[in-house]
């Protein structure tokens, strides 16, 4: 079934040049080249959540990160990187690490704002490397804790004021 674009219940987003649909992520709407943008946690988990989407549709993104992971000692793996790894002739996953652990405790939630911000900052040069518009889920505010108005301007200032095409799908 295929994603319509709907008004959201609040005025999050009014004005911001996000585009808000109903849809599944893990299958973007538009035509030419796509990043599908998401949060990872920084301790090699891989298995609930948003992720569980995307390994339904493509092994390389979950099989990269777990790699990237393992490799860590010799590469960037950490809180603000971004793996990229291309699934389609035109469609990459973004593998954006902006979650410190997997559970909330004592320190707070999981979700690190600014990490995700930093990792936003990469996947808009990668975007506008490749010409490809931005497609996600509200990142950062399942499994992580966070807050969309938290994370919204980052998005608005990292992606659209990169003038790189964004939309966020709300599942259902």
């Amino acid at each position: 079934m295929p994603a319509l674009s709907v008004a959201t219940d609040t005025l999050a987003g009014m004005g911001t040049g996000i585009d808000y649909v109903r849809g599944d992520a893990t299958t973007p709407l538009g035509k030419g080249p796509k990043v599908i943008a998401h949060v990872c946690n920084d301790m090699g988990g891989w298995g609930k959540g948003f992720v569980l989407a995307v390994s339904r549709r493509w092994p390389e993104p979950e099989a990269a990160y777990r790699r990237w992971h393992r490799e860590r000692s010799g590469n960037d793996f950490g809180l603000g990187a971004v793996q990229v790894v291309q699934v389609d002739r035109l469609l990459w996953v973004a593998n954006m690490i902006g979650q410190h652990g997997t559970r909330t405790g004592s320190k707070g939630v999981p979700v690190r704002y600014d990490a995700i911000d930093t990792a936003l900052g990469v996947v808009a040069v990668k975007a506008a490397e490749l010409a490809a518009s931005v497609h996600m889920p509200r990142i950062g505010c399942g499994l992580a804790g966070g807050k969309w108005e938290r994370i919204e301007p980052s998005i608005v200032a990292r992606l659209v004021g990169a003038d790189v095409r964004v939309t966020v799908y709300d599942h259902g």
